[in-house]
């Protein structure tokens, strides 16, 4: 790779990898350690791919897409060695500065999605994309996009009942 394309993946990766953290942090439900895993595979698959991404209209978009990309493979091949806990595990700044009661209440209400449900909320509703958009990204017709927001918000809203609206309150 020439110096000029280094520089400007580096610049690249500066400028996006808090953007790429923050939604790898609410795909996989606040797991800090997934996440940044996550991010450095997006970046690596970024630095191969940069040659090519000056034929890309939106690198960052496609960041995005091989971020989403990636937390899905993740999620269908789950390491046999880890396991799931009941313990919250430490929550870091870098995941909100809100109210921590309902941004572990809604973060454990992400985690009860399946993983697609929840890169279309994440999508739709935290990255403010649209339904094309999410079904480019995802790979998926906008009818699957549409369905499957439509299920994930009445899970969410079934899970979290008037629980929600105690928080919104204060």
């Amino acid at each position: 790779m020439r110096r000029s394309q280094e520089s400007g993946f580096r610049d690249f990766a500066a400028a996006r990898k808090g953007y790429l953290f923050r939604s790898a942090c609410l795909l996989t439900s606040g797991d800090t350690h997934l996440a940044e895993d996550l991010v450095q595979e997006t970046l690596g698959r970024m630095y191969v791919a940069w040659g090519r991404s000056s034929k890309l209209a939106n690198p960052a978009a496609y960041a995005q897409t091989v971020l989403v990309r990636t937390f899905l493979a993740h999620q269908r091949r789950r390491s046999a060695g880890e396991r799931p806990s009941d313990e919250i595990p430490e929550v870091s700044a870098a995941v909100g500065q809100g109210d921590a009661s309902l941004r572990l209440l809604l973060l454990d209400a992400l985690r009860s999605l399946p993983a697609k449900d929840r890169a279309v909320v994440v999508l739709r509703y935290w990255e403010d994309r649209s339904v094309t958009e999410t079904a480019d990204v995802l790979n998926v017709s906008s009818a699957a996009v549409r369905t499957r927001s439509t299920r994930a918000l009445a899970r969410l809203r079934a899970q979290l009942g008037g629980s929600i609206n105690e928080f919104a309150a204060n």
